[in-house]
């Protein structure tokens, strides 16, 4: 069964750091795309950035240069460090699970993040 645990949202202020955490079980990490995505209050949910297994990244533009996605393959774990952080990146976020050959995908349920000004 797959699972993906996020963790280390909270309330923070504009210009601050934090780092989210997601904790996977039940899923071939190494073969996994692992992506974070957010939805913020009556938006649609996007992109965020992904990192594969070779450890490729990618950002949306609105984070580039300010968030960095990174994996830990001991520990099946993805992370979003996330730097300079504006009102607007006020959102929840969701880690996103890839299997590169079947497409199968996997969700968490979620952490807030909320940037003051």
């Amino acid at each position: 069964q797959v699972q993906l645990v996020e963790s280390g949202g909270c309330l923070v202020q504009a210009g601050g750091s934090l780092l989210l955490s997601c904790v996977t079980s039940g899923i071939a990490f190494s073969i996994n795309a692992m992506g974070w995505y957010r939805q913020a209050p009556g938006n649609q949910r996007e992109w965020v950035a992904t990192i594969t297994g070779g450890g490729y990244t990618n950002y949306a533009d609105s984070v580039k240069g300010r968030f960095t996605i990174s994996r830990d393959a001991v520990k099946n774990t993805v992370y979003l460090q996330m730097d300079s952080l504006k009102p607007e990146d006020t959102a929840v976020y969701y880690c996103n699970s890839r299997n590169r050959y079947t497409g199968t995908e996997g969700w968490g349920k979620g952490t807030l993040v909320t940037v003051s000004s």
